[in-house]
């Protein structure tokens, strides 16, 4: 978005799927360890959604969160309208922001509108109410060309959350739902709040070309950019998978993750993870590895843009809560102190408006990335394979300080030793 201030880069979101959360599962256990939360250096809580789920071809035991069956009412496991409505003023008076999942692509097969507005589904070739694709079997997909009656609706919903002082929306799979639809919400919404927060959930490249071939519109991250402040940052997510399976070179990530300053508007933001509800935890894929894990989470907060937290990564936990039954993730390694470090530096201005440059060496398992202004540069070296030898980087012979751990880092003939540990040092020019 042309206005989309750059500030948003600095942000750091927190993610929680509430019925996992915590035993009790439920919107008061979340106000309960806000003060935790905050304390860690948290910007916004991010929901995944949180209405009723559809019972129609149900998965699991407890069924799919983004299987809607009403956009206007609350999933009774989690509280009432009015715990919700606590929560949000909870999180303000902590000074943080709240945003929530909005999953317009699709709504449950027994879903209220599907029951009441048939028309406003897409149809297979028998005229059946279906899904665009087959990834969900609980699921009927909207046809927003069906009827702009289904458009207002919509709208009225969102502007009915803006109006309880929500702060911003993720929009699930906004890939699949007219950019003219995000335009006429931006707008509704601008005048309930102006420094409202827009979050796309893009369709990954390989995906969107298949919809594009089966005749399926479908927005590119690029065109979404014209409505949206924040972009996840899925359009990377398979070299970084790649990486962690064995499957691809680190190089193949870093050059994607460099490509991006080519191809999105220059004031773009991307929302970097390294673990969400839908990837396996990064401790898990890293054979707990405390090494590995503290140079993944630095090297995420490092990279250009805000960053997320899925809720029990800064506990290192191995346990991916399921979408479908009731599971809480485990605490394993509380790296809260580590994980402070690292939002204390994300907040600095330079990781917003500083120069951002991905470097390439020759030693794949190592990612070197730096921020730069007229008067100084950090430098992040971080040994995701945990190897030995030396890297060179750019900057002066001498010794400089971690700023993760403060041991002392000695720089010679342009180059340092690699440790098992992730290295952030601070240049002055």
């Amino acid at each position: 978005m042309r206005k989309t201030n750059i500030k948003l880069r600095n942000l750091v979101f927190y993610q929680i799927y509430v019925r996992n959360f915590s035993e009790e599962g439920s919107f008061k256990a979340i106000i309960n360890d806000l003060d935790r939360i905050k304390d860690l250096g948290v910007d916004v809580i991010l929901l995944m959604p949180i209405h009723p789920i559809g019972e129609q071809d149900r998965i699991g035991t407890l069924g799919n969160p983004y299987s809607i069956k009403s956009y206007n009412a609350i999933r009774d496991e989690l509280g009432t309208m009015q715990d919700f409505e606590k929560l949000i003023e909870a999180i303000h008076n902590k000074k943080m922001k709240i945003m929530m999942d909005i999953v317009y692509n699709h709504t449950a097969k027994d879903s209220y509108y599907h029951k009441n507005h048939p028309e406003w589904y897409f149809k297979n070739d028998l005229g059946d109410s279906c899904s665009k694709v087959n990834k969900w079997t609980d699921v009927y997909d909207f046809d927003f060309s069906s009827d702009k009656t289904l458009w207002f609706e919509l709208l009225n919903i969102l502007v009915k959350y803006a109006r309880m002082d929500i702060d911003g929306f993720r929009c699930d799979t906004a890939s699949m739902i007219p950019l003219d639809f995000w335009k006429m919400a931006r707008k509704q919404i601008s005048r309930v709040n102006r420094k409202f927060i827009w979050l796309s959930e893009s369709i990954r490249g390989k995906h969107l070309k298949q919809l594009r071939d089966m005749g399926l519109n479908c927005l590119s991250e690029s065109e979404l950019y014209q409505e949206f402040d924040i972009a996840q940052d899925l359009d990377v997510e398979p070299d970084q998978k790649a990486y962690l399976k064995g499957e691809g070179p680190l190089r193949h990530y870093l050059e994607a993750l460099r490509n991006q300053e080519q191809i999105y508007p220059k004031n773009y933001v991307k929302l970097h993870h390294i673990e969400t509800y839908d990837s396996e935890r990064i401790a898990k894929r890293l054979d707990n590895d405390l090494d590995k894990i503290k140079n993944w989470n630095a090297f995420l907060f490092f990279q250009k843009g805000a960053s997320l937290i899925y809720a029990g990564q800064e506990y290192a936990s191995n346990i991916l809560p399921s979408l479908y039954e009731k599971e809480v993730f485990d605490k394993p390694t509380d790296l809260t102190d580590f994980f402070k470090k690292l939002t204390r530096l994300k907040n600095r201005s330079i990781f917003a408006n500083g120069i951002y440059t991905v470097h390439m060496r020759d030693i794949d398992e190592v990612a070197y990335q730096t921020f730069e202004n007229e008067k100084i540069v950090y430098h992040g070296i971080f040994n995701l394979g945990k190897v030995e030898g030396q890297v060179e980087i750019n900057i002066n012979d001498g010794r400089y300080r971690n700023y993760l751990d403060k041991k002392i880092i000695k720089v010679e003939n342009g180059k340092i030793d690699l440790k098992p540990y992730p290295i952030i040092v601070r240049e002055k020019k």
